[in-house]
């Protein structure tokens, strides 16, 4: 069903809905927000009272339980890192120190994010950690600040997978290690007890949809030609 999604998404791309045109948020400078409405994109994610949550539940607890303290440790690490320098050991560079490539990473961060907002207001899912009390969160005590129904999509996830297909288009031969990246930095979000499996699936779409979409936008041509000459080099 996901997989079905995703293609759908990208369709968007080649098949433009004119009717969609200049409706994006005040604060998305490129995207364009009417082709995020989270119905035309997602699934709704299963209601809390329904078997299938119960399932997602069981699966996080077994998880989690199956981990090692290490896997453990690097999701507590993933978790409290959130920006495009989670790239940096995989490719053997600090991003920051490469210009042009860290402003357009920036810009894909700042979208995806933003959309991927969207989605959690609408849908308005409960996390795990608060829907079930014993399960483990990595990250400590929950931040009663925090809200609480904002599981679906992933946050982090969609950054890791936001930037790691701009990347992958950007440095193709590495493109196997940095979507293995990817998605290990949004499994992160399981092992911490913080999203259920579907909420990562959902990330997926919406990153790999705004990354698209952001490499192939005319309007960034010249920073995606300058990032793709500075990672030629590394």
């Amino acid at each position: 069903m996901m997989k079905t999604t995703l293609s759908a998404a990208l369709l968007m791309l080649a098949i433009p809905d004119a009717g969609m045109a200049q409706t994006a948020p005040k604060t998305l400078q490129y995207l364009d927000g009417a082709l995020f409405q989270p119905v035309l994109i997602l699934p709704a994610p299963v209601a809390r009272d329904m078997s299938a949550n119960a399932r997602e539940l069981a699966a996080l607890h077994q998880l989690i339980a199956s981990a090692s303290p290490q896997r453990l440790k690097q999701a507590y690490e993933d978790a409290i890192h959130e920006d495009p320098a989670i790239f940096n050991e995989t490719l053997g560079v600090d991003l920051k120190k490469l210009p042009a490539t860290w402003e357009l990473l920036e810009i894909v961060d700042h979208e995806s994010a933003i959309v991927a907002s969207l989605a959690k207001e609408h849908f308005h899912r409960m996390r795990p950690y608060s829907a079930d009390a014993t399960l483990p969160f990595c990250e400590g005590k929950a931040d009663p600040a925090k809200p609480a129904y904002r599981s679906y999509p992933s946050g982090h996830s969609t950054l890791g997978y936001s930037v790691g297909v701009a990347l992958a288009r950007l440095v193709p031969a590495r493109a196997g290690k940095i979507m293995d990246r990817a998605q290990d930095y949004a499994m992160s979000r399981e092992y911490c007890g913080a999203h259920y499996a579907s909420d990562i699936q959902a990330s997926e779409v919406i990153g790999t949809l705004a990354a698209t979409l952001l490499l192939n936008d005319p309007r960034l041509a010249d920073k995606v030609a300058a990032a793709r000459v500075e990672l030629s080099k590394i």
